[in-house]
């Protein structure tokens, strides 16, 4: 709806389910800003009421790239 892009499926590490996607190219120069940025659909993080927090408390939850170097 906001123009074409190429998109990156985000993909969940303990389970494999596919919870959200990553803009990596925005065809229309409006839409640049999105390149880089990530999506992540709260229901399949968080469940329909936002309690169900998945990952364990001992699994290692990583941030961002910038955070990894």
């Amino acid at each position: 709806m906001t123009g074409m892009h190429t998109v990156a499926d985000i993909v969940c590490v303990c389970c494999g389910s596919i919870v959200g996607w990553k803009y990596e190219t925005a065809h229309e120069k409006s839409q640049k800003y999105k390149e880089g940025k990530s999506v992540l659909e709260r229901f399949k993080i968080c469940g329909p009421d936002g309690s169900h927090y998945w990952a364990s408390h001992d699994t290692h939850v990583a941030g961002s790239d910038a955070d990894d170097v």
